[in-house]
């Protein structure tokens, strides 16, 4: 009986031929499929289990090509896996480092601006066009600083807005020089005053004193009431009769004194005085109108009724006239004797509550309201 071979040549059992072509007779579940169904077979234990047959070359080719297929099915089932990764879970999950939004929303989020704490002031303009530029002379900002008008730094806005000018020229570059001994400053119509060695005081003047520096009966007198340390030469600005008490002006600046003493330039000055009382109706206005005096008409500017005591009368009086014991001929006229006269305010100065026979230097503003009533 001729031996079958299998087609791989190796003789099979029981001298049947085994059908390489279509695997085995006898497939067992879990050892492997056939040769022809290996890879389409249910999985078996791997290429140790196909390779375990029991000597048959079917069995034996059945088992190389489960192992074969098996190993193709792993390698297949890899790459599907590795695809499907990439196809189909990835499109719902996965890392996507490099997605567009995400660049858009791992950007740095933009610095607010912020403006820098005081705004730059621009470039001044050049100065040399000002008639009043001085190349030689101080800082206009500085000069008022000096003079006590303000900080360097609110004199420097003054200038911008407008308020200051130069010999009556208004000036806003603030980079403009000024000679200090010739110049003439105003802020707000108000003029600075420069010189260091004029000096202003008011004198808040008791009864009984002698409006005079000194006297050679040896009566009281202004100079007694100059403190020691006030060493200039000054002069009392108009008079006060030795009765009458209140505000006297000295100073050493002869311009400021002939203005103020001048009739022209109407200086008003204001009176406190106490008379008799009751008062008839209309004295008021017969005074406001004129009364005739030896010298010629005199007039009060106003007239007004502070205060009325049992047999007294406080009357307060503004006039420029500056005669002689005016305001007391004035009430001597109108048949009310003067019993008490103060003088309270000479144009922007007052006396306020300064003690008396107590004398104080003018501040810098009143210096400057003070030149500014008589045009200077």
């Amino acid at each position: 009986m001729a031996t079958s071979r299998s087609s791989s040549g190796r003789p099979g059992p029981g001298g049947r031929r085994a059908a390489g072509s279509q695997g085995g007779q006898r497939p067992r579940t879990g050892q492997g499929g056939t040769s022809s169904q290996g890879g389409r077979g249910a999985p078996g234990r791997g290429p140790v289990q196909g390779g375990a047959g029991k000597g048959g070359a079917g069995k034996g080719g059945a088992g190389k090509g489960g192992a074969g297929k098996s190993a193709a099915d792993r390698s297949g089932a890899a790459k599907g896996g590795k695809g499907g990764s990439s196809t189909g879970a990835g499109q719902d999950r996965g890392p996507r480092p490099f997605a567009s939004s995400e660049k858009s929303a791992r950007r740095m989020p933009a610095t607010p601006y912020r403006p820098p704490h005081r705004k730059r002031r621009p470039k001044n303009p050049p100065v040399d066009r000002l008639d009043q530029h001085d190349p030689e002379g101080v800082r206009l900002q500085k000069l008022m600083a000096q003079a006590g008008v303000a900080s360097r730094r609110v004199c420097e806005e003054m200038i911008e807005a407008g308020r200051v000018q130069v010999n009556g020229e208004t000036i806003t570059e603030l980079g403009i020089r000024v000679d200090p001994d010739t110049v003439e400053i105003h802020v707000d119509g108000v003029r600075v005053q420069l010189d260091e060695n004029l000096v202003y005081y008011a004198f808040n003047k008791p009864e009984g004193v002698l409006s005079t520096m000194e006297d050679p009966e040896g009566r009281p007198c202004v100079a007694d009431y100059l403190n020691q340390q006030k060493n200039e030469r000054v002069f009392h600005v108009g008079r006060l009769d030795v009765e009458t008490e209140g505000l006297l002006l000295l100073t050493n600046d002869g311009e400021l004194t002939n203005r103020l003493t001048h009739p022209s330039y109407e200086v008003p000055k204001t009176y406190l005085v106490q008379v008799r009382g009751p008062m008839e109706k209309g004295i008021g206005a017969a005074m406001k109108a004129g009364i005739e005096l030896e010298d010629g008409i005199a007039s009060v500017d106003s007239f007004r009724l502070v205060d009325s005591t049992p047999g007294h009368l406080l009357v307060e009086v503004v006039l420029h006239s500056g005669r002689n014991r005016i305001v007391r001929r004035l009430f001597d006229a109108v048949g009310h004797p003067v019993e008490k006269l103060v003088r309270t305010e000479v144009g922007p100065i007052r006396i306020g509550d300064q003690r008396q026979g107590t004398i104080r230097r003018l501040s810098k503003t009143e210096v400057g309201h003070l030149l500014a009533s008589v045009g200077m």
